[in-house]
């Protein structure tokens, strides 16, 4: 499994010989703090939208950027680890800028996927992408299925005292 956590430059690298084999690199990216069935929906539709799927996990300071200081509630180590546990992801890459924009510009990947809560102008590295002749595909999400909707059930339940269930 850790063996599908590379680092940029091992990515270069590996793209770059997909392409020579005209294979189609996917990439998609998020924080995946607590994995859950929209994940791996997601995930399934971003393979399918090529040969090899990279997934770039935001390191934990970048997470906290984004989410606020409470999250991520997983280290950046072990979410990396559960994304390439999955058969689908076929190599995890962390990164800690708040946005992949620069990520993408050196993996130069064939197809870029978001979620359908991104509106397509707004997506961060679609020109770069198009510009080499690629693709981005918004895929839908799973309705109620976030991090954020599991910490609400899990304390709405549980209680910020961590009753006993």
């Amino acid at each position: 499994m850790l063996a599908k956590v590379k680092s940029r430059t091992e990515l270069v690298e590996i793209i770059g010989q997909a392409k020579c084999a005209s294979k189609k690199t996917v990439f998609t990216n998020g924080c995946f703090d607590l994995l859950h069935v929209g994940h791996i929906r997601y995930l399934a539709a971003a393979k399918a939208c090529g040969d090899l799927l990279v997934v770039a996990v935001n390191s934990d300071a970048s997470v906290r950027s984004i989410k606020g200081e409470l999250r991520p509630l997983v280290p950046q180590d072990q979410r990396a680890e559960l994304l390439a546990a999955l058969e689908m992801v076929d190599y995890v890459v962390i990164f800690a800028e708040p946005d992949p924009g620069a990520l993408i510009n050196q993996l130069r990947p064939d197809v870029l996927i978001k979620g359908s809560d991104w509106a397509a102008d707004k997506i961060i590295g679609r020109e770069t992408v198009e510009a080499d002749g690629g693709r981005v595909e918004r895929i839908a999400m799973v309705a109620g299925s976030s991090t954020t909707n599991l910490i609400k059930i899990i304390v709405d339940r549980y209680g910020r005292e961590g009753k006993n269930g």
